[in-house]
C-alpha cells in the first residue's frame, strides 16, 4: 500500500480575493446579446435575471475582487483543500512523471460547486432576493446551492434533468433535505416543460431544458433570480480559490506544473483550477499545457463550433459567443450528467479559440475504467465527471513514460462519487456502454419510477 501524500495549507492562508482573468485575456470577450433585440444585453436586462452584484462581476475588468468575509468564514468549513501526490498511480502507470491532484471532494456538498454556491447565495441575500432558481444535471450543483441557500436563509428551486431526477434519487433527496424544492425537467409546472412533454411524454431532459424552465420561472416572479453552476464569468471567478490555493501548494514543493488537467462540461472546474496560471502562460513565463477532458458523447470543445448561441434549449436566454453543439442539441445519455451541456463557458471557449487550452474527448466505458483504477489505488471514489480528467492523466503519464520525461502533472479531483454508485454498479456488472440509446435511458427512467 502506497499512501497519498497530502500538502495542507493553514486556514490563515485561505485566499481573501478571487482572481478575475478578464484584464489578462489575449483579447476582450464578445458581449452578451439580448435575444429580443440582437443588441448588447443591458445591465437592466441582466439584473432582472441575476443578482446585481453578479452582473457587476461578470463585466468587471478588475484583476482582483475581494471575497466577502462571511463567504470566507463559510469556506473555512473545509478550505483550504489538500493537494495530494498519487505515488501509487505513478507506479501503476510506470511513469517518471509526478502526479498531483487538488482534492475538492471534501466539501460538505461533495464537490467544488459549493465555492460559487455560497457566494451566490450571499449576494442574493444581501440584495433581498427571496428565491434562487437553478438547473442541475447530475445534482452536484443543485446540492451545493441547496446547502448554500439553507445556510444563507434563502429559498432554492431546482430543475433537475428528468433522467437524473430518477436515476440519482439520493442527490435529489440530499437537495430536499437541505430544503430545496426539486422538480424534474421537463416538467408540468412550466409552459416550456409542458410543451416538451406533449411532443414527447418520455423526454429525458437535459441541462438546456432545465435552464429554459428555470428562466421561465424567474421571469414570472420579481422576487426570484437565476443561479448558475457554471458558464458565467462570475462562477469561474468564485472557483479560482481552487487554483490560487494549488499555486501556493506547488510553490511550497518548488514545482511548476507541466500539465494542468480538468474535466469540462461547461467550465467551472477547469476555469477555477487553471485560470490563475493563464497570465504566466500567455507571457511565456511558464510552458504549462492546459488540457480539458470532455465526454465524446457531448464533445463541445472538440466537435463544436465557435459562434453565438443561446444558453438554453428554448432560446430565451442571452446569446453568447463560445463553442457550442447547438442549443437544440440533446446529448446522448451518459452518467457524467454534469457534463451533458451543449455549450462551453464563454471564457473557456475564448481560451480554446485562442489556443491557450487544448481539449480531448473520451468514451464512457474507458472513463469508468480509469475511475475504478484510481479508486482502488487512492481509496477515493471519483465522480464520473472527475473521471474524465483522470482518464486524460493516464494518457499524459504514459506519454511521459514513452518520452522518458519527468514532468509534473496536476489535475483537479472536482468531486466524489458516493452518490453515483448506481452508475458504478452498472459498470462493474458489465452493463455500461459508451453511448446508450434514449430508449435505454427511458427504460431506466421507468425502473426508477417503479421503485
Amino acid at each position: 500500500m502506497i499512501p497519498l501524500e497530502r500538502l495542507e495549507l493553514s486556514q490563515d492562508r485561505l485566499p481573501d480575493r478571487w482572481y478575475n482573468v478578464a484584464p489578462d485575456l489575449p483579447r476582450a470577450q464578445d458581449e452578451m446579446l439580448d435575444p429580443a433585440t440582437g443588441e448588447q444585453a443591458s445591465d437592466d436586462y441582466l439584473e432582472r435575471l441575476l443578482p446585481s452584484a453578479l452582473v457587476a462581476q461578470d463585466r468587471s475588468i478588475e484583476r482582483w475582487i475581494a471575497i466577502p468575509e462571511k463567504v470566507r468564514d463559510a469556506y473555512r468549513a473545509w478550505r483550504p483543500t489538500p493537494l495530494m501526490r498519487a505515488r501509487a498511480l505513478e507506479n501503476y502507470l510506470d511513469t517518471p512523471a509526478e502526479i498531483y491532484f487538488k482534492y475538492e471532494g471534501g466539501s460538505p456538498s461533495g464537490s467544488h460547486k459549493l465555492n460559487s454556491a455560497l457566494a451566490q447565495a450571499y449576494f442574493a441575500k444581501n440584495q433581498g432576493i427571496r428565491r434562487l432558481v437553478t438547473d442541475t444535471g447530475a445534482g452536484q450543483w443543485g446540492s451545493a446551492l441547496a446547502l448554500a441557500g439553507a445556510l444563507a436563509g434563502i429559498e432554492v428551486g431546482v430543475y433537475m434533468v428528468r433522467a437524473s431526477y430518477h436515476q440519482k434519487p439520493y442527490r435529489r433527496h440530499l437537495m430536499e433535505s437541505f430544503g430545496a424544492r426539486v422538480e424534474p425537467s421537463p416538467g408540468t409546472g412550466t409552459e416550456f416543460g409542458r410543451k416538451l412533454l406533449e411532443q414527447d411524454p418520455g423526454h429525458p431532459g437535459n441541462e438546456g431544458t432545465a435552464v429554459s424552465e428555470a428562466l421561465e420561472v424567474v421571469r414570472a416572479d420579481p422576487d426570484s433570480r437565476f443561479s448558475m453552476g457554471a458558464f458565467a464569468n462570475h462562477v469561474l471567478l468564485h472557483q479560482t480559490v481552487v487554483g490560487l490555493e494549488a499555486r501556493e501548494q506547488l510553490d511550497e514543493l518548488c514545482r511548476e506544473p507541466d500539465y494542468l488537467i480538468a474535466s469540462v462540461g461547461c467550465g467551472s472546474n477547469m476555469g477555477g483550477f487553471a485560470l490563475p496560471w493563464v497570465p504566466d502562460k500567455l507571457s511565456g513565463a511558464v510552458n504549462t499545457q492546459i488540457i480539458a477532458a470532455e465526454p465524446a458523447a457531448c464533445a463541445t470543445l472538440t466537435k463544436g463550433t465557435y459562434r453565438y448561441d443561446y444558453p438554453d434549449a428554448g432560446g430565451t436566454g442571452p446569446m453568447v459567443r463560445t463553442y457550442t453543439l447547438g442549443h437544440d442539441f440533446s446529448p446522448p445519455p451518459i452518467h457524467a450528467g454534469g457534463l451533458r451541456y451543449h455549450g462551453a463557458a464563454p471564457l473557456i471557449g475564448l481560451l480554446r479559440h485562442e489556443g491557450v487550452l487544448d481539449a480531448v474527448a473520451y468514451q464512457q466505458v474507458e472513463v469508468f475504467e480509469a475511475a475504478r483504477i484510481a479508486a482502488r489505488l487512492t481509496g477515493l471514489l471519483p465522480a464520473p465527471e472527475t473521471a474524465h480528467a483522470i482518464r486524460a492523466v493516464f494518457d499524459v503519464a504514459r506519454r511521459c513514460r514513452e518520452e522518458r520525461r519527468k514532468a509534473t502533472i496536476v489535475f483537479c479531483w472536482s468531486g466524489r462519487g458516493d452518490l453515483d454508485l448506481g452508475a458504478y454498479g452498472r459498470f462493474n456488472a458489465g452493463e455500461l456502454r459508451d453511448v446508450e440509446s434514449f430508449a435505454e435511458e427511458r427504460a431506466e427512467l421507468a425502473r426508477g419510477l417503479a421503485s
